[in-house]
């Protein structure tokens, strides 16, 4: 009897609260249950809704009505901060901070049309905005600055959901990183799906990238799987290779102006104890589940996959730079240098289109696929593709210039 007492008490309780927060609705939520009833609902079926947070603690108290919209602040991380700022520290040091600056620096981003790449938000950027803007962009783009709503998605916020590997698919899929379709279908993510999101056995995105919560998402080998420096000469060689064609380092080996982006972007490794750094904490996080020393050599044989995709890329780029030097192909006006693997498609001649293909998709899926766990990925939809766009590429450099032969000879 006094247990159904109490729950009685405590029912009473719940609605009285329930009712007095319905009964203190702001002037925001009134007004927006007419205008906008699906964020309303989100918001307060979220822990923030349901903590009394009311819309004016991010969008300010500014806005009044319909004909001062813009007057309502758009969060940033900074607005997130006044209660998560261990997060928001967190995220403003690591990649996804970065995302914005790693895309719009890339030289191809200048020659797409608006529509592909601006606020519409239909491309790169729809994911890209988890980066942080400059204030002349802010001023631009209305939308898009939270970037914490990337994961925890408007207006409830929840934190299982940024918690729940689908949350990664929709930016960490497709052409150039399909790091969804590579674990959703490894062992471990076979596991997971069987098992369900309380599987104690299968490790998500969320288990390796962002261990204890930790929001900085770095990982040891970078976006480009590219370190300095390389005790192994012919990996460094190889590597000085693709750095040239990436723009990174002159003909001569010598840093240019790009190397301030890649540091910025934090896409390569530059030293050997931020690359050492990162591989520490994930060989840590391995070992939660395997042996240390298992742990570990699964990681060096998939730096060993690395080294083979470059190699092979390395030659690849020398026949497209041998054509460059030979005046076979020309390098187009408007471009610093040739061949330039960050113009990305719009690569002036077919072979150079293949090149690209292989550096950012094919390369990018082999040693992707090596650190996912997914053998099928790394070689039948990296490694594979990679020796045959060579071959393609040494043709068709046969071609151009047996072409560029019978033209002179006329």
């Amino acid at each position: 009897m006094k247990g159904l007492k109490l729950l009685c008490t405590v029912f009473l309780f719940v609605l009285f609260v329930s009712s007095a927060a319905w009964a203190a609705k702001s002037a925001c939520v009134e007004c927006h249950e007419k205008v906008t009833p699906g964020v309303v609902k989100q918001h307060l079926e979220g822990k923030m809704g349901q903590k009394g947070i009311d819309c004016s603690a991010c969008h300010g108290s500014d806005h009044k009505s319909a004909d001062d919209v813009k007057l309502a602040k758009m969060p940033t991380p900074a607005t997130c901060a006044g209660c998560h700022k261990k997060q928001v520290d967190q995220f403003s040091a690591g990649k996804h901070n970065l995302a914005w600056v790693a895309s719009s620096s890339m030289p191809m981003m200048g020659h797409q049309p608006k529509a592909v790449m601006g606020e519409g938000y239909k491309g790169c950027s729809s994911c890209h905005k988890i980066g942080a803007k400059s204030d002349a962009e802010k001023s631009q783009m209305r939308y898009g600055h939270a970037q914490c709503d990337a994961c925890h998605t408007r207006h409830s916020f929840k934190k299982s959901e940024a918690q729940d590997p689908r949350a990664c698919q929709t930016c960490h899929m497709g052409f150039d990183h399909p790091q969804w379709e590579m674990w959703s279908t490894s062992k471990h993510g076979t596991i997971w799906q069987i098992e369900g999101k309380d599987s104690k056995r299968a490790p998500t995105c969320q288990t390796c990238h962002m261990s204890g919560g930790d929001h900085n998402v770095m990982t040891s080998w970078g976006f480009l799987a590219l370190r300095l420096p390389e005790n192994d000469k012919d990996w460094m060689n190889d590597r000085v290779t693709i750095l040239q064609a990436l723009g990174v380092l002159d003909d001569a080996g010598k840093p240019t102006a790009r190397l301030d982006l890649v540091k910025a972007g934090k896409v390569a490794r530059l030293t050997a104890e931020e690359f050492q750094a990162e591989r520490d904490k994930m060989t840590k996080v391995c070992a939660n589940c395997h042996g240390a020393s298992y742990a570990k050599k699964q990681l060096d044989e998939a730096d060993l996959v690395v080294k083979e995709a470059d190699k092979v890329m390395a030659e690849a780029i020398r026949v497209v730079q041998g054509l460059y030097k030979d005046g076979v192909l020309k390098k187009p006006a408007d471009w610093t240098m040739a061949p330039d693997l960050l113009q990305f498609y719009e690569a002036k001649s077919g072979v150079e289109q293949d090149l690209y293909v292989m550096f950012l998709e094919y390369r990018m899926r082999a040693f992707e696929g090596a650190f996912h766990m997914n053998p099928d990925y790394m070689h039948w939809y990296g490694w594979a593709p990679m020796k045959e766009t060579l071959q393609k590429i040494k043709d068709e450099a046969a071609k151009l210039r047996a072409e560029k032969h019978i033209a002179s000879a006329k």
